[in-house]
């Protein structure tokens, strides 16, 4: 008796059960596709600054919370570049306790992130990139302006140092935890010549929405 050289039904169902499973793993890579390379953030952040100079006046700008726009673009599911942006932000200038003036700065900041868990439910990152403050609407007290002819270098290039989590709330939408260390300083000149430099180095923490698509 000649035995068959190929069992119909058994492979017939080893087919279909292949069949079935690649099927099934087109929702999942369409699902894992589904997000666009964009994700925007808006984020309410607490600017608290480090207030250290070398002028001997004391200086210190205020503590405040100031909005963000964040915009990001994921080079691959790993690594992303992230756009930090505001608007011009009005602090007061202190020496000591006493306000002496005031400033506007404007701090965009560029980092390069990498995400750890980037289809996780829980979304954890660092990054590290560059910050260019831009200071303006230098105002000094009339008797300080009168007694020091203080002027602000109105340009600052620095590092930031930046790690957060993004939490999934729902889909393309995220609650957001970041922290970041940025390094903006600027020299502080008396009748034109340099009496030190102003670190105002701060430490931002900020809680916002995220949106990816």
């Amino acid at each position: 008796m000649t035995r068959p050289i190929i069992n119909a039904p058994r492979w017939a169902a080893l087919a279909a059960c292949a069949a079935l499973s690649t099927l099934a793993c087109v929702p999942a890579a369409q699902a894992a596709q589904a997000e666009g390379p964009w994700l925007v953030r808006v984020r309410a952040v607490h600017l608290d600054p480090a207030n250290k100079d070398s002028t001997g006046l004391d200086l210190s700008i205020n503590s405040k919370v100031i909005p963000e726009l964040d915009i990001s673009y994921f080079i691959t599911p790993n690594i992303a570049a992230e756009l930090i942006l505001t608007v011009p932000q009005k602090q007061d200038i202190r020496s000591g306790n006493t306000k002496i003036g005031s400033l506007k700065h404007l701090p965009p900041t560029l980092t390069v992130q990498y995400h750890f868990l980037p289809e996780a439910t829980v979304r954890p990152y660092v990054g590290a990139g560059v910050n260019y403050t831009r200071f303006s609407s230098v105002h000094f007290d009339p008797a300080v302006q009168t007694a020091l002819q203080p002027s602000v270098d109105k340009d600052s290039w620095g590092w930031a140092l930046q790690a957060g989590v993004d939490f999934k709330i729902a889909d393309n939408l995220y609650l957001n935890l970041d922290i970041k260390k940025v390094q903006i300083r600027t020299d502080i000149s008396s009748f034109g010549a340099k009496a030190g430099t102003f670190k105002v180095d701060p430490v931002l923490v900020g809680v916002g929405l995220g949106w990816r698509f």
